[in-house]
């Protein structure tokens, strides 16, 4: 594949416009006209076929059609506009399934399911058939998803830009306890959703050198050359906006060689040298986020990051120039960059790059553009999540884009030292580059610095930024720092994913509340009436079976009806303290086993996540988690009263089944280490109860739903690192008797009678002074906060006030608002209405 200029048509006088077509109609009649049309003619099945595929896919061309005309016209509008535009960069976006969004956003799942069932096929069937979208990996994916749902929903002219994965992060399989990786190949059917568009390739260069030559002019510029290219090839996906015509664009990129293969090479007979480049090109879209434990993986990770940056860059710097030539004076003025995360921070020096090498800025109008069209979210508190990369590994892949790394590191200096003269210790902490054994890139500074505005993803996780890990940065500028907590989107997470719920509120305050989730506060004053809870509760108890039998279909365990529902489902983490809940599973079990069941709540825990390949603790306690479940699910004394599950292959899919069943929602990461979370905003919408800790969006949620209506427990940030200056986790352990009784039954080995030995590192990190996580000591306050949530439950007139209140307060957690907050502080679009 070459990057060739697309020869355009032949006109001819008078014509009609090959885009002229009449609007598709949404009725059931068009619906089924389309669908047999995609079935017999696109695919070229007939009525011996018999394979699901070909039926899905049928439908979701029908649908794409519907969105196709639209997405033209959202394209044109912008276009004809000219208005400023944002783009959103990120390396993940866990779309999960389109097909529902699609038809839900259009307002045709009623026509779809009535155009189907004349045909004798049933909507659920086919929706069960689509794979999820392996573009992300967890809570940061997902918020993008949402993100771009709500500029779409809210008409602001906002572009997705990432990398088109052929695997997704792994599918995760499950044996004798451990967490098995399998390659999670989406692709493998095609994606119905996507339009590639090769006439909009562009070069991504790695390796090679720099020289510097004169112009005819006199100047001096840089030149990048002997690199090897490789070619991104955009493929775009839909995203629609809530019954508004809106529909923006993900544009997805896919790495491929300049050349399939040498020839030469081929016919000589070495074939696997011949195909080498081509490989060796494809590897940086195959796979989301290799393991980074080995070189390889830190270089593959580096050529993704680029990859992602450069296409994205050069493909708006193209359509600047088609549509208004090479005068850049107002660039900054239309454009601005979201960076989502640090992984695209690399963004910063590329565009440098290409305003002065490509398009003939100079170093002061270039910089002036970029550091005021660059915005920087950051979503970590954690420092090793901040991002490093060798300078020896950016001299091997990237030499030009170091040397502008290192101009923009003297030039910021210089204004670090011109406002602290002298202050050595403050340069060393705020340079680009960290000296040490071996050179660093901190590419989280290099966001700040080339950025307008850096911004937190919860009040307390921006608080902390300011006041820790970028400190140095605020007191500089304390201007750009600012919070815009995470948000879902209500379409998905509310609307699509619990269907009996939503049209439960919709009868209630009208349906309003879909794109206006504060409308969802005039349910508060029904959180007392008996019929309205009689109703709400009879919905819940639905949405619960269809968990229950989720879980005994995806893990074989049955789960009665009448369990408390206790859910976490995350990436697995410490932080995240997985560990924490199953020490509770083995004090309840404990209870059970020494007949201290008076007054006793029956419960189901149920935990999911996926544990990074190379992360050996965390899979270490998903095994714990396993064989903790292995002994509990067996023994008869816990019949009726206790279970736990460990849900595989955790995804978005899942995730619309789980929250709409769950009972209790754990947030229980240390206080201080999760920026925001996510995932407690999606079960707190569809009615579940939060315990948690004082930790990102918790606080929020607390703040809104009230202490009443909320289990809290366990060190508040500050408690915490005064704590850790002196922790014994030892007199934790030793002075609750249910504690030591936890750890005795883990150190004797009763959860690994085969297996010695094996938990000894996750016991060790329970007892050491050393961890991070404090989980010993939030141990009692874990366990007294689950007391007061399972005697609640018991009351179950009180815990359906409390979940129907939860629903009714979720309003300022929908995306809508975070989007509004986005756009008012840091893009400045114009809804393109």
């Amino acid at each position: 594949m070459t990057n060739m200029p697309v020869k355009p048509l032949a006109k001819s006088q008078p014509a009609e416009s090959i885009t002229d077509l009449p609007p598709l109609g949404l009725s059931p009649k068009d619906i089924k006209v389309d669908y047999k049309r995609h079935f017999n003619y696109t695919l070229g099945r007939d009525r011996h076929c018999k394979s699901a595929h070909y039926a899905y896919t049928s439908l979701a061309l029908t649908v794409r059609d519907r969105l196709m005309e639209r997405w033209k016209n959202t394209r044109y509008t912008v276009d004809e506009s000219r208005c400023k535009q944002a783009y959103y960069l990120s390396m993940e976006f866990l779309l999960g399934r389109a097909l529902g969004n699609a038809m839900l956003n259009l307002g045709i799942t009623d026509s779809v399911t009535e155009g189907l069932y004349d045909l004798g096929i049933y909507l659920e069937e086919l929706i069960e058939i689509e794979p999820d979208a392996g573009l992300g990996n967890g809570g940061l994916g997902r918020l993008a998803a949402c993100f771009l749902d709500s500029c779409a929903s809210l008409q602001l002219p906002v572009m997705g830009y990432g990398l088109r994965y052929e695997y997704g992060m792994f599918r995760q399989l499950i044996e004798n306890g451990f967490q098995v990786e399998e390659p999670d190949h989406w692709l493998r059917n095609g994606n119905a959703w996507e339009l590639e568009r090769p006439e909009l390739t562009v070069r991504v260069r790695f390796g090679g050198r720099t020289e510097k030559v004169t112009t005819d002019g006199g100047r001096t510029r840089v030149r990048w050359v002997d690199t090897h290219d490789i070619l991104a090839v955009p493929f775009d996906m839909p995203v629609p906006g809530f019954k508004n015509d809106t529909v923006n664009t993900l544009r997805l990129w896919k790495s491929t060689a300049t050349d399939e293969f040498d020839l030469d090479e081929f016919n000589e007979g070495d074939y696997p040298e011949a195909v080498a480049a081509k490989n060796k090109a494809e590897q940086i879209s195959l796979v989301l986020y290799p393991n980074d434990a080995s070189e390889n993986g830190k270089e593959l990770r580096l050529r993704q990051q680029y990859f992602l940056a450069s296409a994205s860059l050069q493909d708006v710097l193209r359509r600047w120039v088609w549509t208004r030539g090479h005068d850049f004076s107002q660039f900054a003025e239309q454009n601005c960059f979201q960076l989502n995360d640090t992984h695209p921070s690399i963004a910063v020096a590329e565009l440098m790059r290409l305003l002065m090498d490509e398009h003939g800025l100079e170093w002061d109008e270039a910089w002036s553009i970029t550091s005021r069209t660059m915005a920087y979210t950051n979503h970590t508190l954690l420092p090793e999540a901040l991002e490093k990369w060798p300078v020896r590994l950016f001299e091997q892949l990237l030499p030009r884009i170091l040397e502008i790394i290192y101009e923009i590191n003297a030039r910021f200096l210089a204004e670090v030292d011109q406002r602290w003269p002298g202050d050595m210790d403050r340069l060393a902490r705020m340079s680009l580059i960290e000296e040490g054994g071996e050179k660093q890139v901190r590419m989280a500074y290099l966001a700040i610095v080339g950025s307008f505005s850096v911004n937190g993803v919860a009040a307390l996780h921006s608080k902390l930024l300011r006041e820790g890990l970028f400190r140095d940065f605020y007191e500089l500028w304390p201007h750009k720092f600012n919070n815009k907590t995470n948000g879902i989107t209500p379409r998905r997470w509310l609307a699509w994913s619990n269907p009996g719920l939503s049209e439960l509120i919709t009868n209630t305050i009208g349906e309003g509340w879909v794109t206006d989730t504060t409308q969802l506060q005039q349910l508060a004053p029904l959180a007392g009436d008996s019929q309205f809870q009689q109703r709400w509760q009879k919905i819940r108890q639905h949405n619960k079976q269809r968990l229950i039998d989720f879980v005994a279909e995806e893990t074989g365990v049955v789960l009665p009806s009448n369990f408390m529902l206790d859910v976490q489902v995350k990436r697995i983490h410490e932080y995240k303290r997985q560990l924490l809940n199953a020490l509770h599973v083995v004090h309840l079990y404990d209870r059970i086993k020494r007949g201290d069941i008076e007054n006793w709540t029956p419960r189901a825990v149920i935990i999911g996540g996926k544990a990074a390949p190379g992360y050996q603790m965390a899979k270490k306690i998903i095994k714990l988690i396993n064989n903790i479940a292995q002994v509990v699910n067996s023994d008869s004394a816990t019949e009726g009263l206790l279970r736990l599950v460990f849900l595989p292959n955790y995804r978005v899919s899942a995730m619309e089944v789980i929250c709409a069943g769950t009972d209790l929602s754990e947030q229980i990461s240390t206080a201080g280490k999760e920026a925001s979370g996510t995932g407690n905003m999606k079960f707190m919408m569809n009615g579940a109860l939060t315990i948690g800790t004082l930790d990102g969006a918790n606080i929020e949620i607390l703040e809104e739903v009230g202490e009443d209506h909320f289990f809290l427990f366990g060190l508040t940030a500050e408690q915490v690192e005064q704590t850790r200056q002196n922790y014994h986790p030892e007199s934790f352990i030793e002075g609750d008797e249910d504690f030591r009784r936890v750890m005795e039954l883990l150190k004797n080995g009763h959860f690994n009678r085969f297996e010695p030995g094996i938990f000894d590192d996750v016991i060790g990190s329970i007892e050491s002074p050393f961890d991070p996580w404090m989980t010993a000591a939030d141990f009692r306050s874990y366990i007294e906060a689950q007391k007061k949530a399972a005697a609640m439950y018991r009351d179950q007139p009180r815990w359906v006030q409390s979940s129907i209140l939860n629903t009714a307060m979720s309003g300022r957690f929908s995306s809508d608002r975070t989007i509004a907050e986005y756009n008012r502080d840091i893009w400045k679009l114009t809804p393109q209405g």
